[in-house]
């Protein structure tokens, strides 16, 4: 079984993949922030790392694909190999940030290896506001996000709105987050474990 959690900077992916993975005693997958070599850079200087960075984490993301699909084990992962492309890329080419040409470059590279992934047997869409997103990023306090725009934010929640609404790769959950507090209320967490519960019957 592999579920993946999807949603925008912010809106509580880590925190509710790492709380899932002790509930069901399933492995997490993680985002890789903490080791990623053009994080930072690219926060200083979008312009000049977008790519760089966009080819690290497809090339991440693929890997981390595989590794799921030939474990065999159940798996909880943080971020999928779609956002990289239908979020990330297609945002930062949208604001001149990734030229057309890198672009496509980067695009046919993806639609090469979406062909050899399987999509999650169900993606939870973590759906949250603006300044609920700006909240948690700063209550987090990585100093490399402080220098994220609302601007930013807010045409990243719109391309994940599109795609939410477009998703056919699979079952599909949406967990609106605003007026959730998961990690402190463990009646909100009973909530949340509620829905995905009555999807996971549903794929067995």
């Amino acid at each position: 079984m592999h579920i993946a959690i999807t949603g925008n900077i912010g809106a509580g992916k880590t925190t509710l993949t790492t709380m899932l993975s002790k509930h069901y005693n399933w492995e997490a997958q993680f985002e890789d922030v903490d080791h990623n070599p053009y994080l930072e850079d690219f926060y200083s200087d979008m312009n000049k790392w977008s790519f760089a960075l966009q080819i690290y984490f497809l090339g991440s993301r693929f890997r981390q694909v595989k590794e799921i699909r030939e474990s065999g084990k159940n798996v909880i992962q943080d971020r999928t190999i779609y956002e990289d492309a239908h979020i990330f890329a297609e945002n930062l080419n949208d604001m001149n940030l990734l030229t057309e040409r890198d672009y496509n470059n980067y695009l046919s590279v993806f639609n090469l290896m979406k062909d050899f992934v399987s999509a999650p047997d169900l993606l939870i869409y973590l759906k949250s506001d603006v300044p609920n997103l700006v909240k948690k990023i700063y209550k987090r306090g990585r100093d490399y996000e402080a220098s994220i725009s609302i601007d930013y934010l807010s045409k990243l929640n719109e391309k994940y709105e599109k795609w939410i609404e477009n998703y056919q790769e699979g079952k599909l959950l949406i967990i609106e987050v605003d007026n959730l507090d998961f990690v402190d209320k463990p009646e909100d967490f009973g909530l949340i474990l509620e829905k995905i519960d009555a999807e996971l019957n549903g794929l067995f």
